[in-house]
């Protein structure tokens, strides 16, 4: 998914709001879970949000959304979002690191079961591990 940043999405400083980059995050996970569900998918936590370098007016935000692991009917997905400056085209910085949970759900609302993710590349399988981890931690602290 890609944004440009306009006036209106800007603090006085002249960078990005992060509430709006968090909304940015959150569609593009959307769409990257209900096409990995085939179905309505629901945000249900955005469980960690890194902001490394700030976006500015102008910049042209990049955002990659991929689901790392699915369970029953919940899904992790990871957003890595890149901005280009506008005067340096086609240079990609690091901005935004996020990782959100979603749950598949049915016309009535009920969560429903998804297909696991298929972990193939090195790179796949190191996200399919750590996002087991994540899930352990996440269920821990509901549990406290």
């Amino acid at each position: 998914m890609t944004q440009i940043v306009l006036p209106g999405d800007t603090n006085a400083l002249g960078t990005a709001f992060g509430g709006k980059v968090m909304e940015w995050i959150d569609i593009a996970a959307a769409v990257a879970a209900q096409r990995h569900a085939g179905c309505i998918a629901v945000t249900a936590s955005f469980d960690s949000v890194q902001f490394v370098h700030p976006i500015h007016l102008g910049d042209v935000v990049v955002l990659y959304a991929q689901v790392n692991r699915a369970w029953r009917s919940s899904m992790e997905v990871g957003v890595r979002v890149e901005r280009e400056q506008a005067d340096e085209q086609q240079t990609r910085h690091h901005a935004v690191t996020a990782y959100l949970t979603f749950v598949a759900v049915d016309k009535a609302g009920k969560p429903i079961a998804v297909r696991p993710v298929a972990a193939q590349t090195d790179a796949e399988m190191r996200r399919h591990a750590e996002a087991e981890l994540r899930r352990s931690r996440r269920l821990e602290e509901r549990r406290s």
